[in-house]
């Protein structure tokens, strides 16, 4: 927060400072050194129109980045402004940017943020966006860097989870974390949305990476087969590749059954998505459950029938 108060304007007075943080002079005093140690340069000077300023004459040396970078940076961050809960915090982000860019890719960056609209990233979907917790993320982020065990409770179970993290993973809207439970030193894959952390949390660990790395696709075939709503085997009237070839990753995992068959394991939040997904296969198909499943592609295939 004091950073923040810094970045916002050329000087604060002590006093200013102490009044907003709701602080004491000492603590103050130490917060500021404790942003020099970390390496921000903060001026303190004497007399009326003294206090504290970042930067040289209250200005952060300009950002080095290249044409490509800025356009990268503020691309990022207007995608980021489209995830529920990071809003704010990338309109803040994208301000700050601004202010430590040099003059003209200043202009170059603010033409791209002022001109560019992100589409609803959940378009696949009928079920609500999950609103994204910004300090979370950062709390395992800095768990998987540090190599710290994490604890946890899951959806609405009481029982803490203990495990090692890895990796975070953001998909289809949801963010995820591949971990090792100690309770069977397996590799699971659990919703953050469905976490909340427990203090203390566990002692450091040695990593054992998972095997091969690809943690994203370990998410997938994950979330394929546990981490939906609503889970189906759907029989394809076509072989594995020929189905891999006309399907978005995120869509599910495909089995060989046979050179002219094969099975989608495949799910989402909702039975209307998972209908969706498997009408756009352009390919027969044979949907045996769930119930729910078969009863609303019974209902579609009415609807379409009578539509023409």
């Amino acid at each position: 927060m004091l950073l923040g108060y810094l970045q916002s304007q050329p000087v604060w007075s002590g006093p200013d400072l102490v009044a907003l943080l709701g602080v004491t002079d000492r603590t103050l005093r130490k917060d500021i050194e404790r942003l020099r140690e970390l390496g921000y340069p903060v001026d303190a000077t004497r007399g009326p129109g003294g206090g504290y300023r970042l930067g040289r004459h209250g200005q952060l040396p300009p950002l080095l980045l290249s044409d490509d970078e800025a356009v990268a940076v503020a691309i990022g961050l207007g995608n980021a402004a489209s995830a529920p809960g990071l809003r704010d915090a990338s309109a803040s982000a994208m301000a700050k940017l601004e202010r430590t860019l040099p003059d003209r890719l200043q202009r170059r960056v603010r033409a791209i943020h002022a001109n560019t609209d992100v589409g609803p990233a959940n378009t696949g979907t009928n079920e609500p966006e999950v609103r994204v917790d910004p300090d979370l993320l950062a709390q395992l982020a800095a768990a998987i860097s540090d190599r710290a065990g994490v604890r946890f409770t899951y959806e609405d179970a009481e029982r803490p989870v203990t495990a090692d993290p890895y990796r975070l993973v953001s998909w289809q809207q949801r963010w995820y974390l591949v971990a090792r439970e100690h309770s069977d030193r397996e590799w699971r894959v659990f919703r953050v949305d469905w976490m909340r952390l427990r203090f203390p949390g566990a002692a450091r660990f040695a990593p054992e990476p998972l095997k091969g790395g690809d943690y994203a696709s370990f998410v997938l075939r994950h979330v394929a087969s546990t981490g939906w709503k609503v889970h189906a085997r759907i029989l394809v009237d076509a072989p594995a590749q020929e189905v891999l070839d006309r399907i978005n990753p995120a869509v599910g995992v495909v089995e060989t059954v046979d050179d002219g068959h094969c099975v989608l394991v495949t799910g989402a939040d909702s039975i209307e998505t998972v209908a969706v997904w498997i009408g756009m296969l352009g390919i027969d198909f044979h949907a045996n459950g769930p119930p729910e499943l078969v009863e609303h592609l019974r209902v579609l295939a009415r609807r379409y029938q009578h539509s023409v």
